[in-house]
């Protein structure tokens, strides 16, 4: 198998090559695209780090997330072994080309709220355990590289919680915007402007409640107004930085996220 991993297009690395996210895409499309058998060893994390040009922390990382997935195990002393495609889900039906993140926040206002409703229809006690376990976890973390990677697997169990496999598929082609340099950059500068770890983590754990509580339309609610405020700070944050011009669209239009909502 041949990779190209390292195209003109692929995003520049934090100075330490230290990129959770990076590595875990490039693991994902390494795992979905190999011939290695169910229960197959797969390469070491010095290995992985070379073929993929990032460092081994974020290989390590990466690896955490998908043992956690239940795509891969890790044995001590033995190494770590693929549980197989079917283990995988496909992703990457869309392909996501480079956009500003006011369209991508656009797409997670329309996209995540259905997924949490679908998740609080759908989800079962071992998936709200996943994504409380996460929540919390987030909130101990003070690392950014691994607050990001983290968040994204809270979002990516609630997306998996809703059982809808094209659901996930668009969320994960949104998702990868995460690896974006500019975007990570602009994330890191706002969370620590606004020093709004504690109030996410509440946040997050509000979400998995509803979500527990088989409540639909409060799970929706709940994520619509975290997605919003990470969208007010974005924009704060890219407004001092003259990144980005004023929001044409009606963003705060109160309609504007109550398409496809459910109904009781």
């Amino acid at each position: 198998m041949s990779s190209n991993f390292h195209d003109s297009s692929v995003v520049k690395l934090d100075e330490d090559g230290s990129n959770s996210d990076v590595a875990l895409e490039r693991l994902r499309h390494y795992l979905q695209n190999s011939k290695v058998p169910a229960d197959g060893k797969l390469p070491t994390e010095r290995q992985f780090a070379e073929l993929f040009g990032v460092g081994r922390r974020a290989v390590r990382r990466a690896l955490e997330a998908l043992e956690a997935e239940g795509v891969l195990s890790r044995r001590q002393g033995a190494g770590t072994f693929f549980g197989g495609q079917g283990a995988l889900l496909e992703t990457g039906l869309v392909d996501v080309s480079r956009t500003d993140f006011i369209e991508i926040m656009e797409v997670r206002l329309r996209l995540e709220p259905q997924l949490a409703q679908l998740a609080a229809l759908r989800a079962k006690p071992e998936h709200v355990a996943r994504m409380r376990a996460l929540a919390v976890k987030i909130g101990q973390l003070t690392d950014f590289d691994e607050r990001e990677l983290w968040d994204g697997q809270l979002h990516r169990s609630i997306a998996l919680a809703a059982g809808n496999r094209l659901f996930l598929s668009l969320f994960d082609a949104v998702n990868r915007i995460r690896q974006d340099e500019a975007w990570r950059a602009v994330r890191e500068r706002a969370r620590n402007t606004n020093r709004s770890g504690d109030v996410t983590t509440e946040q997050h754990l509000h979400i998995v409640d509803c979500i527990a509580r088989r409540d639909p339309v409060s799970a929706g609610e709940a994520m619509s107004s975290h997605l919003l405020i990470l969208q007010e700070s974005l924009m704060r944050q890219t407004s001092l930085d003259g990144a980005v011009g004023p929001v044409e669209k009606d963003s705060e239009d109160p309609g504007f996220l109550n398409n496809g909502a459910f109904k009781r």
